[in-house]
């Protein structure tokens, strides 16, 4: 167990801390990092989510339905939840507001929900890990991009101007990283089968994703002064412990099989995601906070996925 969780998160940090020794003494602009949150967004991550999705036969995409609907309902609760307490009572700017929900909401599931699945599970964890990872990029990104879209710098961000809903749909559905899991999904159900050429050529560049993204979160950080506040110990009780016990009270309400439902929680048990701090720099958005819960979070998961591992996977 020790190894499992040290295999998932010393990486992390040390890529993490290379990008944000970089950004510290200027060998990478930690001011201008529009060219490698390019790479990310547009092409590295969207191959890895495509060549996930597509890869699975129609049978494996179909038996994980279940935990598609979980983890997006799980997620969803989880984010209008935030997004409602820091708008209503917190006095956020909604766009501010649905980057810390997204941060919140949508788990690490490329940085820490692979190496731990692939540890604890094997070649089997890939599929359900890139369910759960599709239904955040189908769904809750979409979703936090609808709303950057509608309120990042206009008026309507604090009341004002009624915003352009339609044209804020379209700009948010229509980014690579949405539309690439959802043609992959759609690829697998419709029977084809991906070569071995195009997996290995979406590979190549989407296994840049994770660790491309790690790195560029420490640039950005490296900005920034860590903050450890009221907002941020809430986000983390948030993300690492209220999730994964929604999670289980959904699973233990439904019939479904104690194998999927052991793979739900676990997954719901990773530390929040970098997609907030990414989207923060493509919208010229604060990053301060959600970076700040991303370093917490993924901290003190040392400790809380540990117990989500020995209580679901003693052996």
């Amino acid at each position: 167990m020790a190894h499992t969780i040290l295999l998932a998160l010393l990486p992390i940090f040390f890529v993490m801390a290379l990008g944000y020794v970089a950004g510290r003494r200027n060998i990478v602009d930690n001011h201008h990092v529009d060219g490698l949150n390019v790479l990310v967004m547009t092409f590295a991550l969207p191959a890895s989510l495509f060549a996930a999705t597509a890869s699975a036969s129609r049978t494996e995409m179909f038996s994980q339905a279940p935990l598609f609907l979980i983890s997006t309902g799980v997620m969803l609760v989880v984010f209008i939840a935030w997004y409602l307490l820091q708008v209503r009572y917190m006095q956020v700017g909604k766009a501010d507001a649905s980057l810390q929900a997204l941060t919140i909401a949508f788990p690490n599931l490329a940085g820490v929900g692979l190496p731990i699945l692939a540890d604890v599970l094997g070649p089997a964890g890939t599929i359900p890990l890139a369910i759960v990872l599709a239904s955040g990029s189908i769904i809750i990104s979409p979703l936090s991009l609808l709303l950057v879209e509608m309120y990042a710098g206009k008026p309507g961000a604090n009341g004002g101007h009624q915003p352009k809903i339609a044209s804020s749909l379209w700009h948010a559905l229509t980014k690579p990283v949405v539309i690439a899991p959802i043609l992959g999904i759609l690829f697998s159900l419709s029977g084809f089968e991906t070569s071995d050429v195009a997996d290995a050529s979406l590979l190549l560049i989407g296994h840049a994703a994770p660790g491309v993204a790690l790195f560029l979160t420490g640039v950005v950080l490296s900005s920034q002064a860590f903050q450890l506040n009221r907002k941020v110990i809430s986000a983390t009780i948030m993300s690492n412990l209220v999730r994964p016990l929604l999670t289980t009270c959904v699973v233990l309400l439904l019939p479904i099989p104690w194998d999927a439902a052991k793979v739900a929680i676990l997954l719901a048990a990773v530390p929040s995601g970098f997609f907030g701090i990414l989207f923060a720099v493509n919208y010229r958005l604060d990053s301060g906070a959600t970076g700040s819960m991303v370093i917490a979070s993924t901290i003190s998961s040392i400790v809380t996925l540990a117990i989500a591992i020995a209580v679901l996977f003693p052996s």
